[in-house]
């Protein structure tokens, strides 16, 4: 009998269906309320600040656009973050206490939607589609910008045009020799000339520079060489005033005053044209470390800014009356804002350029109310502005570089150990002149740091002894060179500037000095090959860890870290390298030298082969190494890889051969490469990359031991500007 009041639980098959189907509510809400717990709890002893971390999901959700493939797969991502948001919703609403993390983990699955939805839009938006195939056009159009490169000996213009064949409205971009320029070739004059196009190059080789993408997100469908004289069919007008004209203006005024490589510095930090600076110059500032300073960014928008805000306010201090009723940090900021603003735009209101503005502004603000001026809140709105602009900027390598160093920067000066050592005290000048100085030190050995998997990722070459140049040449350039400019362009109002212009060409003389002195050093920069996508991963995840939490959580930053190190150290140097068109190939791993088809000394192809490889020797061309054998018409030679030989056969040039003689040397390799159609006859016994092959997947790089080929096509995917190359 059951007790009164207490109903009676059936037994057998109907016993067994109730126990299946009553929930055990109280055993999921007990786990789940657990795990809400102690990721909350973590959350808290770390000093979670969701404000960064939104912006770097944000961030992730732009590189997971450019790193999937197909448009179903972005869209898969947007629905699964989305679905991620309403899941987590769904499960902790009815969690007491855990609002923090239930609107963390919505926040930041939202941010990543949104970030792979605006990169999307952007793409669709603003992507030009690349011409076809290469070909000769007369070309009428309008010319939008123009920028000058008299290092190069010539004139860049961009030309908004019809299409001789579609009709459809494009974009060119068209190198024209400054033997054809002409002072009226400049914003809105209406041209008529005659020019080689080519589609934007996509990488040659997998790991090399992406042009393709950049043209695309740029609007341009071509670039080109003028061919013959330009005809001005319409002449800008007298009235047109812009600010590239401006720019263009100052950079020749200060050229003017100011000759050689020391004049097109300065002309550079006056305006930021960069395209009198010689080859071996700027590639002396590229292997010493300090090219950041022909790059308008964050050193030269707070210089003016910091220059006009202390000036702005201590001539202010001179007016009693102001100052008793007017908050002088208020008008100083505002004026500072001004100038900086000012000095973006004239310098072309590059993306280094405008997040310093951003977060300069930023700056201000914070001193303007009295509030903590340098924080990663300040980074993470300053970065969130420009990816929400420009979201494709996120995996070039100015983004990535400007914004690194200032995370590194703030990173390190919110440290406490460095805090209390920067802490004033009563003390002699000297010493605290030391101090400052080895703070500088150890600021610049952090930022190299923090730079060098970057440039290594992007360029496969990087300075050493970075660190070590930018003690000397900051404070130059910040402290001497760039108010010696600002004075020279003041004295050349009344005729004076003479000078000050002397002045400015002795320190940036000195500025050279330094860069060579550190670029000719043993061992002053270090060579990579191609780094994967899965080392910088880990590098910059561990990275953000480290900077942005708190407490001894951030030191597991350094796994990641330390993994990506190994992975970059670690890196293999492919065997064959092939670019697109097949014309060029390096073979590494083997002589002393890298081995190349044709030696084009200072090739564009040959430079990305060289790079690469990890070497800066000259190479050798396999026609006169010892151990291959060589007709006019191929070379033949054997890689002993993995344990077995490798057999390759390689095109010279592009002379018939007869069919059945070319099908039984294939027989015999292993791989041939050639930049022609082979018959189908020929047959090697593992790959045959021959045009074929190379208009399929573009350039390849091999790896003989693991039997690899990796392609560009691989790392391209269906976006834009790399369907018109593959169809």
């Amino acid at each position: 009998m059951a007790r009164q009041g207490t109903p009676s639980i059936p037994m057998g098959d109907a016993g067994d269906t109730a126990r299946e189907t009553v929930p055990r509510t109280w055993r999921t809400h007990g786990v789940l309320s657990s795990s809400a717990h102690k990721f909350e709890a973590f959350l808290e002893a770390a000093e979670f600040d969701r404000g960064p971390w939104l912006t770097v999901a944000f961030g992730c959700g732009i590189g997971l656009w450019f790193y999937l493939a197909a448009p179903w797969q972005w869209a898969a991502m947007i629905a699964a973050f989305l679905g991620m948001a309403v899941l987590s919703w769904a499960g902790w609403r009815h969690l007491p206490g855990r609002a923090f993390t239930l609107v963390a983990v919505i926040s930041l699955a939202l941010a990543i939607a949104a970030g792979v939805s605006v990169v999307w839009a952007r793409s669709v938006m603003v992507g030009a589609e690349p011409i076809a195939y290469p070909r000769f056009e007369r070309i009428d159009g309008r010319v939008l910008s123009r920028e000058e490169q008299p290092a190069e000996d010539r004139v860049r213009l961009v030309l908004a045009a019809r299409d001789g064949e579609t009709g459809k409205a494009h974009a060119y971009r068209v190198n024209v020799p400054l033997s054809a320029d002409n002072p009226e070739l400049r914003e809105g004059a209406r041209v008529r000339l005659s020019a080689r196009l080519m589609p934007p190059s996509p990488p040659i080789v997998p790991g090399a520079y992406n042009f393709a993408r950049r043209a695309w997100f740029d609007g341009l469908a071509a670039t080109g060489s003028a061919v013959g004289d330009v005809e001005i069919i319409e002449p800008p007008g007298a009235s047109r005033l812009s600010i590239a004209s401006a720019q263009r203006q100052l950079s020749r005024h200060v050229r003017a005053n100011l000759e050689g490589t020391s004049g097109a510095i300065a002309a550079t930090l006056a305006s930021g044209d960069r395209g009198a600076i010689p080859e071996a110059d700027e590639e002396a500032m590229r292997d010493s470390g300090l090219t950041h300073l022909l790059s308008i960014s964050g050193l030269h928008v707070s210089a003016i800014i910091a220059a006009t805000y202390f000036l702005v306010l201590k001539l202010l201090a001179f007016w009693p009356w102001l100052t008793l009723r007017i908050r002088l940090p208020l008008v100083a900021a505002g004026a500072s804002a001004i100038a900086g603003i000012a000095y973006t735009l004239l310098t072309g209101a590059e993306v280094p350029t405008v997040r310093s503005c951003i977060g300069a502004l930023l700056v201000l603000v914070a001193l303007a109310v009295g509030r903590e001026p340098l924080s990663m809140r300040m980074i993470a709105v300053a970065a969130g502005v420009v990816l929400v602009l420009w979201p494709e900027s996120l995996v070039g390598p100015s983004f990535q570089m400007s914004f690194a160093a200032v995370i590194a920067i703030v990173s390190l000066h919110n440290v406490r150990a460095v805090r209390d050592f920067l802490a004033p005290r009563q003390e002699s000048w000297l010493r605290r002149m030391s101090r400052r100085a080895a703070m500088l030190f150890l600021t610049g050995l952090v930022i190299e740091l923090a730079l060098m998997p970057i440039v290594l990722f992007h360029f496969h070459r990087a300075g050493v002894y970075g660190a070590a140049a930018n003690l000397i040449a900051i404070p130059l350039v910040t402290f001497i060179s760039m108010p010696l400019v600002a004075l020279a362009l003041a004295l050349d109002l009344i005729g004076a500037g003479a000078p000050a212009w002397w002045l400015v060409g002795k320190s940036l003389d000195l500025l050279l000095a330094i860069a060579h002195f550190f670029a000719e050093q043993p061992g002053s920069v270090k060579l990579a090959p191609r780094i994967g996508m899965g080392a910088m991963g880990l590098y910059v995840g561990g990275a953000l860890w480290l900077a942005l939490w708190q407490g001894r959580a951030r030191l597991l930053g350094f796994g990641p870290i330390l993994a990506s190190a190994v992975l970059m150290i670690t890196a293999p140097i492919p065997d064959i390298l092939i670019t697109r068109d097949g014309r060029d190939i390096g073979i590494a791993n083997e002589a002393e030298r890298l081995l190349v088809l044709h030696d084009r000394e200072g090739g564009y192809a040959q430079d990305n082969l060289l790079e690469l490889a990890g070497t800066d020797q000259s190479p050798i061309e396999i026609v006169d190494w010892p151990r291959s054998r060589c007709s006019d018409q191929f070379c033949v030679f054997t890689l002993d890889r993995g344990g077995r030989p490798w057999s390759v056969l390689v095109a010279r040039n592009r002379d018939l051969v007869e069919e059945r003689a070319l099908a039984a040397a294939c027989m015999r390799a292993d791989i041939v490469i050639a930049d022609r159609y082979l018959p189908y006859s020929c047959r090697p016994r593992w790959l045959k990359a021959d045009r074929r092959f190379l208009d399929r997947e573009g350039g390849a790089s091999i790896y003989l031991a693991d039997q690899r080929i990796d392609t560009v096509a691989q790392d391209q995917g269906e976006h834009g500007w790399w369907r018109a190359p593959r169809e």
